[in-house]
């Protein structure tokens, strides 16, 4: 395959090369993984692929955005050496068979509620990081359990990639950045705010003292069932390597949500004393 091909030729000669998997419709948060590869590495490569295999027969692989022409000029501007976007039967072949199993890990937060995602997950990022050989792979924190997972991969197939993880990305008013934004109707949009206001306000909770972590859960629960329109799927203070639940949270622990407006599922988490780590 010619992107391998020319990964190989770049490792070879003794280059770096950082890469960004993406699945397209390409925002702020995107530009701030690519721009810390770019300063990184002597090559950046960014995928673009819209994975069938995680997502479920419910969700929105058919209306996911797929607007390449302009991620390709917005890549471009970035100065990134590669863009990869393959079509779906050059990663999954008619006689792919293989697939990743991540684990208990995977069956927990999104993998309760999203079964076989991570699977999908996992076997995609490591077919990318064998086609694009890269020595650093930059993921957001906002998909904190992917990150968890991939890190997972990484260690447990001894992977020569290092993992580098982002901070989140936010809109003036808080909210998370995501492609998935788009779908929110304007009353939607108005409330989703509220998602790392009530993450802010547990974390300043926990700076000040409290670290009960039903409390903590219970300062984000109340706060989200004010929300017109919001579904909560589950809020957890969780150990930011094992995802258990801490008998009391300490600084780095994590404090996690996903909520459904209508049917746009929107995620989001807080490191628990980050100001202090």
């Amino acid at each position: 395959m010619a992107m391998q091909e020319q990964a190989i030729a770049w490792r070879q000669a003794g280059e770096d090369i950082g890469f960004v998997p993406t699945m397209g419709a390409l925002h702020e948060g995107h530009d701030r993984l690519v721009t810390k590869a770019r300063r990184e590495n002597q090559h950046v490569i960014v995928s673009i692929f819209v994975n069938p295999a995680q997502f479920g027969p419910h969700e929105d692989f058919a209306r996911y955005p797929r607007p390449f022409e302009a991620d390709r000029a917005r890549l471009e501007a970035l100065g990134v050496d590669a863009i990869f976007h393959p079509p779906v039967d050059q990663i999954y072949a008619p006689a792919f068979k293989t697939r990743v199993d991540p684990g208990p890990l995977a069956e927990l937060l999104e993998g309760n509620s999203r079964p076989g995602h991570f699977a999908g997950v996992l076997t995609v990022v490591l077919k990318l990081f064998l086609l694009t050989q890269p020595k650093r792979a930059y993921f957001g924190h906002k998909d904190f359990q992917q990150l968890v997972l991939v890190r997972q991969l990484v260690r447990d197939f001894a992977l020569p990639v290092r993992i580098v993880a982002v901070a989140t990305v936010r809109e003036p008013d808080g909210l998370a950045i995501s492609s998935r934004n788009a779908y929110l109707e304007r009353s939607q949009r108005a409330v989703a705010p509220s998602i790392h206001k009530a993450l802010d306000e547990a974390s300043k909770a926990f700076s000040g003292g409290v670290t009960d972590p039903a409390e903590l859960e219970g300062i984000v629960r109340h706060l989200l069932e004010r929300g017109p329109g919001m579904a909560i799927d589950y809020v957890a203070v969780v150990d930011e390597t094992t995802l258990r639940n801490p008998t009391r949270a300490i600084p780095g622990n994590v404090l996690a949500v996903a909520v459904k407006l209508g049917s746009i599922r929107l995620i989001d988490n807080v490191v628990l004393g980050a100001e202090r780590l």
